[in-house]
């Protein structure tokens, strides 16, 4: 039995629609486990998809390579859906002329504490400068993050695991810190949230409301825009 299973997983690993069928079950588990959880944030759905898909890749003894080369539809996706973030953002196009200086401000405070608190955590922590680059852009979203990483000398596959983990993290603690600090609006919830957290704190926004997601869209991209741009500049002036 154990020997024809072989076989037919052996098969299905060189269909290139595996990885694509593996990514979307593991993903409507994960929130299925999280609707029965009551959208607990300790249960977030990616990180639970995450932890399915690794099970997954190490029990079948499946390459990563092997995997993406049929889950890469997803990624195109990525792009597309980062896009369609400007639709709900325009409903509320009010609302952000109203608040533009304070986001703003926001934005830069947001970018400069989150690049700096890393190095600096790294930096005490005996990281090389290696790894301070590859966790610098931990807060903006993977491929710009990846992208940043590269350029400078750093690791991107580092920089990309630091930064889902910082989004698991930022979608978990988003919603008790914001209470903690009395925050009730939502566009200022949506913004810090994706400002912190990018695309998986974005996720976890638009299930609160739409204006709370639209502005957390807006944030991520500002700050994926606003981080690529000062970064470079910060690190040829570090030396």
């Amino acid at each position: 039995m154990s020997g024809r299973f072989g076989e037919i997983w052996v098969y299905l690993a060189t269909s290139p629609l595996l990885g694509l069928t593996a990514t979307l079950l593991a993903y409507q588990a994960a929130f299925w486990v999280y609707r029965r959880a009551g959208m607990n944030p300790l249960a977030n759905p990616v990180a639970l998809a995450v932890a399915m898909l690794v099970a997954l890749l190490w029990f079948t003894d499946t390459s990563y390579r092997s995997y993406f080369d049929g889950a890469q539809f997803v990624h195109f996706l990525l792009g597309p859906a980062t896009v369609a973030l400007a639709v709900p953002l325009y409903a509320n196009l009010e609302t952000l002329k109203r608040n533009l200086v304070p986001l703003a401000g926001a934005l830069v405070a947001g970018s400069v504490t989150a690049v700096v608190s890393a190095l600096v955590i790294g930096w005490v922590a005996g990281a090389s400068r290696e790894t301070l680059l590859s966790l610098a852009p931990k807060s903006v979203t993977t491929p710009i993050a990846m992208g940043i990483a590269e350029k400078l000398g750093g690791l991107p596959s580092l920089t990309a695991v630091l930064v889902v983990s910082t989004g698991i993290l930022g979608a978990v603690l988003a919603r008790g810190t914001l209470n903690l600090l009395r925050i009730e609006d939502h566009a200022v919830r949506g913004f810090a949230v994706g400002l912190a957290a990018h695309g998986i704190g974005t996720a976890r926004a638009f299930q609160v409301s739409e204006t709370m997601g639209a502005f957390a869209g807006l944030a991520m991209g500002l700050n994926g825009l606003t981080t690529a741009f000062l970064f470079p500049v910060a690190v040829r002036l570090w030396g």
